[in-house]
């Protein structure tokens, strides 16, 4: 299986306003630029924005003060939103996506499996509501690029539906199958 590392499909954006978003705070950080005068210190910080219910988005934003970078990465967030698929309260099938040194790999678990995953793969997947995974980090553990290729792994996700047409194979998701009868 390889690596997704861009969006390689045209990612549906989600409108937020019409949900009902549930934001997290995964880490501020102090920031400072060497500049002729001194140091010029901002502040930089990291929000995962989602509904619960198949919608999450990353947000990061710097400013020169905490609160101000909160609420930009906080929109930020909701402007990047995309709909996930969530099948069973788990994914269709398995992703593996890379962003920068970051590897994840998100693999589906049957019912009341549970969650198994790294703080930060855990708090996207949450939001997005998804709550039988089980997940691996490799590579970098920089926060930033994490939740970025979990973002990615999710965005790469398709409908057995949608796997199905594309190859050509018969296949028809249970759901289907009971709407029909």
């Amino acid at each position: 299986m390889k690596a997704v590392t861009k969006a390689r499909f045209r990612t549906e954006r989600v409108e937020s306003s019409e949900l009902e978003l549930e934001e997290k705070l995964m880490s501020v950080d102090r920031v400072t630029k060497v500049v002729k005068g001194g140091r010029r210190l901002r502040f930089r910080a990291l929000m995962i924005v989602g509904d619960g219910n198949g919608h999450v988005g990353v947000g990061l934003a710097k400013a020169t003060g905490v609160p101000e970078a909160i609420r930009k990465a906080a929109a930020m967030g909701r402007r990047q939103m995309v709909a996930v698929s969530v099948v069973n309260e788990t994914i269709p099938h398995e992703a593996l996506a890379k962003y920068g040194a970051s590897l994840v790999l998100l693999k589906p678990a049957p019912p009341g499996r549970g969650m198994i995953a790294s703080n930060t793969v855990r708090t996207v997947l949450q939001l997005a509501g998804i709550s039988n995974i089980v997940s691996k980090s490799l590579g970098s553990q920089n926060r930033i690029n994490v939740a970025r290729a979990t973002m990615l792994a999710l965005a790469s996700l398709r409908l057995v539906e949608q796997a199905a047409a594309r190859h050509g194979s018969g296949l028809v998701s249970p759901e289907v199958d009971d709407a029909t009868e």
